[in-house]
């Protein structure tokens, strides 16, 4: 397995509670990266040979002091760097100026506004911080994500997986469990990046694990990681979130949304079974 990047969810916490948020986001939510653990990460991710490391969330910018260390140290090391971010810290375009100075090594700032994040699709937050990335030269990108009842209009399309599963996924249409045969959005076998969170878990899918980096360092666990043997990702490569349902005997309906609901309903049911490969709780919904 050869990574391009690594995609560190810096804490779980963010500022809002979104209903798509296929990591369940919020205030409430704990897990979160100390500096030590990110140069730890970021020593194994120099070592595993990946180009491009992203801070995101939950909300980065929550832990600024942290974030602007990490994203120094990773510069530093030579790593392409991007953050992703809600830009609720936005609030004119000349402190958000302030607040990016210190990151003008970033090479690119994904910014989110949506109907989800924002009272408006192109919310004044995310415009302000886009504005003032563009005076420091940093590049951007919106991430615009549609309601499920929203169709043809610009921006990507809910998965639902996540707080998305819950409340969602039954605005969309429905299919039979059946046709979902393969994994739409995720690839198993050569998945390109990986996120990992700041108990070592690193998620080839968010709440799907392969190995923890605080027990078998990244360089090792992409040369011994095998899909084909996965508990959860074997069955996946055979047919999809229908095979994983029927391999462990488990079905909570018989139409579902997309390919992500239905494997994330699954994983859910047999969750008490693979502790450590459909984790942490964090991605599944429980709250502190």
């Amino acid at each position: 397995m050869k990574l391009n990047g690594l995609h560190i969810l810096l804490t779980y916490q963010c500022t809002l509670e979104c209903e798509h948020c296929f990591v369940w986001g919020g205030p409430r939510q704990d897990g979160t990266f100390t500096l030590e653990l990110i140069e730890t990460v970021l020593g194994q991710a120099r070592e595993a040979q990946v180009e491009w490391i992203y801070f995101e969330g939950g909300e980065p910018f929550l832990f600024y002091a942290l974030l602007v260390e990490s994203v120094k140290i990773a510069a530093g090391m030579g790593f392409h760097v991007g953050i992703v971010t809600n830009a609720y810290w936005a609030i004119s375009v000349p402190d958000a100026v302030e607040c990016l100075k210190p990151l003008a090594a970033v090479e690119d700032l994904s910014i989110s506004t949506d109907l989800f994040h924002c009272a408006e699709a192109l919310g004044e937050l995310p415009q302000n911080a886009a504005a003032a990335a563009h005076w420091l030269h940093i590049p951007t990108e919106f991430i615009s994500i549609n309601r499920p009842t929203v169709h043809g209009a610009d921006g990507g399309e809910v998965m639902f997986r996540g707080r998305a599963a819950s409340l969602l996924a039954n605005h969309a249409p429905q299919q039979p469990w059946r046709v979902f045969d393969r994994c739409t959005n995720e690839d198993l076998r050569d998945p390109g990046r990986v996120h990992v969170d700041s108990f070592g878990n690193v998620h080839i899918c968010q709440g799907l694990v392969i190995g923890n980096i605080f027990e078998t360092p990244l360089p090792a666990l992409c040369t011994t990681f095998d899909p084909s043997m996965h508990s959860i990702c074997g069955p996946l490569l055979e047919g999809g979130p229908a095979a994983l349902a029927s391999e462990y005997g488990v079905l909570r309906a018989e139409t579902f949304a997309d390919a992500c609901h239905l494997c994330y309903e699954t994983r859910c049911a047999i969750r008490a079974r693979f502790p450590r490969v459909l984790a942490p709780d964090q991605m599944y919904g429980a709250v502190s």
